[in-house]
Parts: structure tokens; sequence; C-alpha cells
């Protein structure tokens, strides 16, 4: 099961320079893909998820164009062929 994770700029310097990468989760959810990117990326894993494990409050993922605040959390599905976005928020004054 290959899924597609779509970084911007600033975090695809963390994993090697690219913006796009192909996964293979463990198993069904975010939290698998997460962690399967921890093993390979895991400079780009500490920016996304916390000490706890949760996903960092500014960070935003988007699980096929669902936020994944409103649709399960790190227990969203993330089935073969989706494409996961992970976009930090942009504040500023």
């Amino acid at each position: 099961m290959a899924v597609e994770v779509v970084l911007p700029g600033v975090l695809a310097d963390l994993a090697g320079g690219t913006k796009h990468l192909q996964v293979e989760p463990a198993g069904g959810t975010l939290a698998d893909l997460l962690d399967t990117l921890a093993v390979v990326h895991p400079a780009l894993a500490r920016r996304i998820r916390d000490e706890a494990g949760a996903v960092r409050r500014f960070v935003n993922v988007y699980v096929d164009g669902d936020d994944v605040r409103y649709a399960g959390g790190l227990g969203t599905p993330v089935s073969d062929g989706a494409v996961v976005q992970v976009l930090p928020s942009v504040a500023g004054g």
C-alpha cells in the first residue's frame, strides 16, 4: 500500500529536499503512516508530532483533502493511493 505524502518546502528540507514522498505504512491509519515516516525521516517526524505522539498544534494534516482534526485524528484511515498533505500553520504580525 503506497501513500503519497506532500510537504511544503520548509519541511521538504527535513526529508532530503523532496516535496513528494512515497510511503508504505505498516498499517492503515495516519498514526501508522507517521510511525513509518519517523523511521526514515526522524527530523521530519519531530516537526509533525510532539513528544507524546500527537500532531503538533500548529501543524495541519489532510488526508485526501480532509482535515484530520475533524476526521478521526491519528486514527484517520489512510487507504492505498491516498494523498496526505502536511502544512505548518503560518502566523505573523
